[in-house]
């Protein structure tokens, strides 16, 4: 007797249909054979799904069993596979008949009891479950939450293949998970932390403001200890709330990777990634035989934090490059290549020198010329110039530590930034989601005119820091942001002259 139906394969991100025949040959030689380009974790969950079968009160074929996974030529490794196979392998035996089959897909895996465990990329599934026109999709009661997300397409929990088996049998009513996204976000939505905690540091609260505001990717240097962390994971809290679109993209990320909270259904603060020096370019950028998203994308509409940035692979930041450009990143296999998203705010930060206290009043730098100029010079300045924002974090003076009232907050921050970033939707358009740090050669052109005055200024910094072009245009975007925080039509002076300062680091600095 042959069995259908449908099960998801993730490549990528992305959830491909995939259709699980069965097909049990009485009188045969009993043997199971699993065709269609598994892999491992696949061909293994032949003998899990036996003894699931079996400690769950059903009984398991002893005749020739053919499992195939179409389409052929699509790799499959995922054992999320585990729950489709198992009902075939009922249906086809004659121990269940169900009319849902076609109309419902499954997805999950199965223990030796037979209970269902987490899979991967669920609301991928669900996403293409509703594209294929399917009424829903069978998952485990712990990716319910996550899958119910999307809107047109049932998402049934199960706990175990006992309770699917009932659902596709019409004997046990299960209603769909509900999502509620009001709830999600007054559950998920909310920062514990806040910059009134970080003491001092006004002046680089300012140059952060300035980069949430425009999208501009900022570099802190200072002595340890100075707050660059503490800034650098405060940064979101003053950025705009995800919309539901990019809290769909960044959870897709996450659920492929199986990097979301239990119980989360969504992603629903921006996320904050902080990978150690030590970081490969596939752990940073994404890889393996089946490429999967790295760093870089699980950063995506958030923020992606390198400390300590000299003490990175010099060939693992040059990675970065296109993807800071592009806002995505492709990864090319001999099976084709793969395309993430990442879209993201880069913040960096550094010591000026190896023992990390050049220019700090309060201890000696011992470090001489050859071992500075060794240090800065781990860093390209193409991947310096894509930095927008250079500022000086300094060590903060006793007073202002022991001061008992707090610095600007983050609800201050953030209502600046909000404002500014209205005015550049107003400016670019509302669906285009562009801010002043992805402008555009032209875009440049059109909304970054100077007066004679402030192009004399810009002039004379070109010449005496002896800026690269891109960083040219890294000053006028910025002093843009500058403009738009001050509710200024026009750039002045003092919007470029800030702006300038901003930039002043990647040349007198570092030379």
């Amino acid at each position: 007797m042959l069995a259908k139906l449908s099960t998801y394969s993730l490549l990528g991100i992305d959830a491909l249909p995939v259709e699980v025949e069965v097909d049990i040959s009485p009188g045969a030689m009993p043997k199971t054979i699993l065709v269609g380009l598994a892999e491992a974790a696949v061909r293994e969950s032949t003998h899990r799904i036996e003894r699931a079968l079996v400690n769950s009160g059903y009984v398991r074929p002893i005749d020739r069993v053919v499992i195939n996974l179409s389409p052929a030529d699509l790799p499959k490794d995922a054992a999320s596979m585990d729950l489709a196979i198992a009902i075939g392998l009922l249906v086809a035996s004659g121990q269940l008949e169900s009319d849902k089959l076609a109309r419902y897909a499954a997805a999950g895996e199965l223990a030796l009891d037979g209970t269902l465990r987490p899979a991967k990329g669920t609301l991928s599934m669900a996403l293409a479950a509703k594209e294929r026109g399917q009424a829903g999709i069978v998952v485990p009661v712990s990716n319910a939450r996550e899958a119910a997300v999307v809107d047109g397409v049932q998402v049934i929990p199960v706990a175990s293949l006992t309770e699917a088996v009932g659902f596709y049998s019409g004997m046990l009513d299960i209603p769909p998970a509900e999502f509620s996204w009001i709830n999600a976000v007054e559950e998920f939505g909310r920062y514990a932390i806040d910059y009134a905690d970080v003491k001092g540091q006004e002046s680089a609260k300012r140059a952060v403001t300035v980069a949430a505001a425009g999208s501009h990717h900022l570099l802190m240097l200072g002595p340890p200890g100075t707050g660059k962390t503490l800034l650098a994971q405060r940064l979101a809290t003053i950025l705009p709330n995800l919309s539901q679109e990019e809290s769909l993209q960044t959870t897709r990320i996450y659920s492929a990777v199986g990097r979301l909270e239990p119980g989360q259904p969504l992603m629903l603060r921006r996320p904050f990634r902080s990978p150690h020096h030590t970081v490969s370019e596939a752990g940073l950028v994404g890889g393996g035989s089946t490429p999967s998203p790295g760093e870089i994308s699980l950063a995506h509409h958030g923020i992606l934090f390198l400390d300590e940035l000299p003490e990175f692979n010099r060939r693992t930041l040059e990675v970065l490059r296109q993807p800071l450009e592009d806002g995505t990143v492709t990864i090319s296999r001999a099976m084709g290549s793969l395309t993430f998203p990442a879209n993201l705010m880069l913040v960096a930060a550094m010591n000026p020198c190896p023992c990390g206290f050049r220019g700090d009043p309060r201890k000696e730098c011992h470090c001489n010329p050859q071992a500075i100029e060794r240090y800065l010079g781990r860093l390209s300045g193409p991947l310096l110039d894509r930095l927008d924002i250079h500022i000086e974090v300094p060590a903060v003076p006793f007073r202002e530590l022991s001061n008992q009232q707090s610095g600007t907050n983050s609800a201050t921050m953030r209502e600046q930034v909000l404002q500014a970033r209205e005015v550049q939707h107003r400016r670019f358009g509302a669906q285009s989601l562009k801010l002043n740090g992805r402008m555009a050669p032209s875009e440049i052109r059109k909304y970054c005119r100077l007066q004679t005055d402030a192009e004399n200024l810009l002039k004379q910094a070109m010449e005496q820091m002896g800026l690269s072009a891109r960083a040219h245009d890294k000053i006028l975007r910025i002093a843009r942001t500058i403009a738009d925080l001050a509710g200024e039509v026009e750039i002045g002076v003092a919007h470029l002259s800030e702006a300038i300062n901003y930039r002043a680091l990647d040349r007198s600095y570092w030379h």
